[in-house]
């Protein structure tokens, strides 16, 4: 996982999530596995094989998580004087066509209840992403897209994530 960006509120609200994994979380799926053993057989019983499944779906999050929070950048971006950087919500217009706006950062936001469906998010490490750091508004860059095409964007506008 590359560096990502999260503001305060997600960094927060991925830490309680990843607090109450490591604790309630693996305490009650626990309970769960240990009830449906003492139902006896194992190897037709549904219950078990569905608590396993959760059990290993929630250590896959927390190792996800930890990995994350480990790594992430945290704070909000404050102006555009270097350019555009993670953090930043981007309008562009793609080959002259309508606008899109987006937000630099990362999709976590969205689970974290951060910011609405609305929005688009685009990883820094995207090739859109990638292009636009780094550049103002005004400019255009230029990207390959993953089937191959080449795109130019001419950045219209660039402000700091609020939230």
């Amino acid at each position: 996982m590359s560096e990502i960006w999260l503001p305060q509120e997600a960094y927060d609200k991925l830490s309680a999530e990843l607090d109450y994994l490591r604790t309630d979380g693996r305490r009650d799926v626990s309970a769960r596995i240990a009830a449906a053993r003492a139902e006896g057989d194992l190897s037709e019983n549904g219950g078990y094989h569905a608590a396993r499944e959760e059990q290993g779906q929630m250590e896959a999050r927390i190792a996800q998580l930890e990995q994350m929070l480990r790594e992430a950048q945290v704070g909000n971006p404050t102006d555009a004087g270097d350019g555009i950087q993670a953090g930043f919500v981007v309008s562009v217009a793609i080959n002259g066509g309508a606008v899109t706006k987006f937000l630099l950062g990362s999709r976590e936001m969205l689970s974290a209840g951060i910011i609405d469906d609305d929005l688009a998010v685009y990883s820094p490490q995207s090739p859109l992403g990638a292009a636009v750091i780094g550049h103002h508004p005004g400019d255009t860059v230029s990207y390959t897209a993953p089937t191959g095409k080449e795109f130019s964007a001419e950045i219209v506008a660039a402000v700091p994530f609020s939230g």
